[in-house]
């Protein structure tokens, strides 16, 4: 690698690294903030719409993709990095500004999508920049190994992300005491035990500081962007007029090349992402929500995970250059789509025992079909008022693994807990002291019935769950066996992801490569694995299966595997990327 090779790597990759880590912020602290910006939603409906405002990013992505593709078609790559970057940063600032619902109502969680849309078309416009530009400095028998640089910037930007979570939130919860949660009437909140329910000072307004801070790396990432060249093949092409000018219409408006945006969708990318969530964030959301991993902990694993398995992107890269790109990538679909279904129940065993054991537990939840509703209910509006809905609600907040059982002759829902029968009520139907007594009752009834069958209720007092005091307090079994699985999720990532932007790279001429390779990825990436960790808990929550949502994953990368392996070209390694360079 020459220096000026190595130059072009280094900047393209710092400042990508940076956008990323304004991107992955949001993720990192999905659930702390959906608790700050949806709080008069219920905790299960809060949970999704925080997910949603995550992928809101995700979901313009596309569009980002084609603005900004065309603007690097036609005017430069450079150019269309700062553009990017100033968009990015500027967005990532204003999130730490923005007051939570309890200070501007609904406008805070609608400002906040914006925001994340703004983020999301950034984004879109940042990555096939950066792998192109990257791509056509690289020598022709490396371009998999320079390419899978700019791979691990999405993971080094989430790894420097954690790292700043980290901390700050050491720093701010030890010089700062908690505080207790209030409801919307100002009342406290209370735990199953009866004891107020607290909240740390950087879950209420320490997490603010990463997303401010984030104008720093906006100043560096401005800085080294301004000393970045154009890409030679791109001012080659310019100063002989062949490029461009309509790069849209000519990648996508006829079938000889919207064909390869299809099989790159469909055959490689729409996999490759549900991997890249599942192995990412929604593990590390699985950890926090579903196996009741406190946040701290949970960051600090993954963070682990991600430096003991980020150099996998770089094997797999300069593998794709000698045995091709298709066979690494369709293999970690495969892979993944058939073991998914085993490292998440280990994840469960193995960083929290207790509630392993307590899903060995029979949970069922008896009920006419007519009686239960699907309770996904975003804008909060929806009131689920059954016997049925108030059942499922309340064992979904405790991450109970429940059967339903439909019976077209019951009258109310009944929830089994082992040998133990309670029966629901359904909140419609009560007056006057009932509003009250009943539900309380219930809660109470459900929550004895969990503790007698294992369930730690309290996470304060669970005592088999992973805990970490600090960033190396990772010395046991217990949390080194979390850190491998984590780890191995990482690999498959890395399988998939190492070797793609070579891969897109190669299956379009320079004068439309930005904009052709930039909407499959972003779509799959925006779409398919932007929306994966808000379906999969959605999935999860209306079956009763905490592992029901996989099926998300396992479905779409099966048939990537499939679809790729019939009709994804091979052997794309070998190819002279300028050789259709002439009009």
């Amino acid at each position: 690698m020459t220096g000026e090779e190595r130059k072009v790597i280094m900047a393209s990759s710092a400042g990508t690294i940076f956008e990323w880590y304004d991107f992955y912020l949001y993720g990192s602290l999905a659930a702390i903030i959906g608790a700050q910006f949806f709080t008069a939603f219920p905790e299960a409906t809060r949970n999704v719409f925080a997910l949603l405002a995550f992928a809101a990013g995700f979901i313009v992505r596309p569009f980002g993709a084609l603005v900004f593709g065309a603007l690097g078609d036609i005017v430069g790559r450079k150019y269309t990095f700062l553009m990017t970057i100033l968009i990015m940063g500027g967005s990532t600032f204003l999130v730490g500004m923005l007051p939570g619902y309890s200070s501007w109502g609904a406008a805070a969680p609608i400002i906040l999508i914006i925001l994340r849309m703004l983020q999301g078309l950034a984004l879109g416009g940042e990555y096939g920049g950066a792998a192109v530009y990257v791509a056509e400095h690289a020598p022709a028998n490396q371009r998999g190994y320079f390419t899978a640089f700019i791979q691990t910037t999405a993971t080094l930007g989430l790894l420097l992300s954690l790292i700043v979570i980290l901390s700050v939130q050491s720093y701010v919860n030890g010089n700062w005491d908690p505080t207790p949660v209030l409801d919307a009437a100002g009342a406290a909140v209370m735990n199953p035990d009866g004891t107020a329910k607290m909240i740390k000072a950087f879950d209420l307004w320490g997490w603010r500081i990463p997303f401010l801070g984030s104008v720093v790396l906006l100043a560096i990432s401005l800085y080294i962007r301004l000393q970045m060249n154009e890409s030679p093949a791109f001012k080659k092409m310019k100063e002989e007029g062949a490029a461009s000018k309509a790069p849209l219409r000519e990648a996508f408006g006829t079938w000889k090349n919207g064909k390869i945006a299809l099989i790159a969708l469909f055959g490689l990318v729409a996999g490759q992402a549900v991997v890249w969530y599942s192995g990412q964030f929604y593990a590390l959301f699985f950890l926090q929500n579903v196996i009741k991993v406190d946040s701290f902990t949970a960051n600090v694993l993954v963070a682990w995970s991600l430096i003991l398995g980020t150099g996998g992107f770089l094997f797999f890269g300069g593998l794709s250059d000698r045995i091709g790109r298709k066979p690494i990538i369709l293999a970690g679909c495969l892979i993944a789509a058939l073991t998914y279904n085993y490292v998440f129940p280990l994840l469960t065993q193995t960083a929290n025992p207790a509630l392993y054991a307590a899903h060995q537990t029979p949970v069922t939840v008896t009920a006419s079909p007519t009686d239960c509703s699907f309770q996904f209910n975003p804008t909060g509006t929806a009131k689920f008022t059954s016997s049925c809905d108030i059942a499922k609600a309340t064992l979904a907040r405790t991450s109970v693994n429940y059967e339903t059982i439909e019976d077209p002759a019951a009258t109310a829902a009944q929830v089994k807990v082992g040998d133990t029968v309670i029966a629901s009520y359904d909140a419609s139907a009560l007056t006057g002291d009932d509003v009250k007594a009943v539900p309380a009752a219930f809660t109470k009834s459900i929550n004895d019935a969990l503790t007698a069958a294992g369930y730690p209720l309290v996470a304060e007092n669970n005592t088999t769950v992973a805990r970490a005091s600090n960033f190396f307090d990772i010395f046991t079994g217990q949390k080194i066996g979390v850190i491998l699985i984590l780890t191995y999720l990482i690999i498959l990532v890395t399988m998939v992801y190492g070797p793609i932007a070579a891969m897109l790279v190669e299956l379009y001429p320079t004068r439309i490569r930005y904009s052709g390779l930039s909407l499959p990825y972003h779509i799959g990436n925006g779409w398919f694995g932007g929306l994966l960790p808000a379906t999969a808990f959605a999935i999860s929550a209306q079956t009763g299966n905490v592992y029901g949502g996989l099926w998300y994953a396992i479905i779409i990368a099966g048939a990537t595997v499939v679809i790729g392996a019939l009709v994804v070209p091979g052997n794309t390694h070998k190819k002279d990327i300028f050789a259709d360079d002439a009009k």
